[in-house]
C-alpha cells in the first residue's frame, strides 16, 4: 500500500509541475486590478445606504467609466454569507489608476455640502469596512445587470498558492469557460491578493439570477467530485468564506 501511495503522490507531483510550467509558458492575461470595499452596515438602515449609493456614488462611477478613469464597477448586497452587508468595487489597468480614481471620486463626493451630508450619512450607516486590492490571474470578462447574482469565495492559502493558481488556470478554467460559453454563467474570475487582510485568493462567478447561479455552481462541484487535483487545491487553500451577492448596480 505504501508503494502504491508513493507512486500516486509522485504522479500527482509530476502533474503539478507540468501544470505550473504550462501556466508560466502561456501569455499572461491583460493586467487588471480591482479595489473592493466590503461594508458592515446597520441592518435597519442598509436600504437607505443603497438609496444614497444610487443618488451620490453611482453617477460618479458612471462618469469615471465614461472618461476612462476606471474600466468597470459594481455594488452588491449581501444575500448569504458573513458580516459584510454591502460590497462595492472598481477596476482599472493599474493600482495607481485605482488609487487616483478613488481620490478623484471622493473629492467630488464631498465638494458639494449637500453631497457631503449624504456621504456622511452613508458612513454612519455602514460604519465599518474592509479594503482589498485584487489582481486578476484568470477569468472571463462580462457584466451582469442589476438584479443578477454573484458568488464569491474568499480563500486563505499556504505558501503553495502559486500551485493553486496553476490548478485553476489549467484544470478548472476550462470548465468555467464552458459554463460561460453555454450561457450558464455570465462571468467568472480568479484574483490574487495585493492589499488587504487574511484572504489570499478570490474566486467569483456571476449569473443572471440566483437560481441560475446555484445550478451552475452545483454543476461545477459535480464536475470536480473525487478529483485528486481538487483535493490538492483544497489542501493548499484549506480555509474559505462564501458570500452570495445580489447585484444592485454595475457598469453600463
Amino acid at each position: 500500500m505504501k508503494k502504491l501511495l508513493t507512486g500516486a503522490i509522485g504522479l500527482q507531483a509530476c502533474l503539478l509541475l507540468t501544470i505550473a510550467g504550462t501556466a508560466q509558458a502561456q501569455d499572461k492575461p491583460k493586467e487588471s486590478y480591482t479595489y473592493s470595499t466590503y461594508h458592515v452596515c446597520d441592518l435597519a438602515q442598509q436600504d437607505r445606504a443603497d438609496e444614497i449609493y444610487n443618488q451620490l456614488y453611482k453617477p460618479l462611477y458612471d462618469a469615471a467609466i465614461a472618461d476612462g478613469t476606471i474600466t468597470a464597477y459594481g455594488y452588491n448586497a449581501h444575500y448569504t454569507g458573513g458580516r459584510w452587508r454591502r460590497a462595492e468595487y472598481s477596476m482599472a489597468p493599474t493600482i495607481q489608476g485605482l488609487l487616483d480614481a478613488g481620490k478623484k471620486m471622493t473629492d467630488q463626493a464631498v465638494a458639494d455640502p449637500k453631497n457631503k451630508k449624504l456621504d456622511e450619512e452613508f458612513s454612519k450607516i455602514c460604519n465599518q469596512h474592509d479594503d482589498y486590492i485584487w489582481s486578476r490571474i484568470a477569468g472571463s470578462v462580462g457584466t451582469v445587470a442589476p438584479g443578477g447574482a454573484s458568488f464569491s469565495t474568499y480563500y486563505v492559502c499556504d505558501a503553495r498558492e502559486e500551485q493553486a493558481d496553476a490548478l485553476v488556470q489549467q484544470v478548472f478554467a476550462p470548465v468555467f469557460d464552458k459554463m460561460v460559453a453555454e450561457g450558464k454563467l455570465k462571468s467568472w474570475g480568479w484574483l490574487e491578493h495585493i492589499v488587504g487582510a487574511q484572504f489570499r485568493r478570490l474566486e467569483t462567478m456571476s449569473a443572471t439570477d440566483m437560481k441560475s447561479l446555484m445550478e451552475a455552481r452545483a454543476a461545477i462541484n459535480a464536475a470536480f467530485e473525487d478529483n485528486a487535483l481538487e483535493a490538492t487545491f483544497t489542501d493548499i487553500c484549506d480555509s474559505h468564506a462564501d458570500y452570495m451577492w445580489e447585484i444592485k448596480a454595475s457598469s453600463p
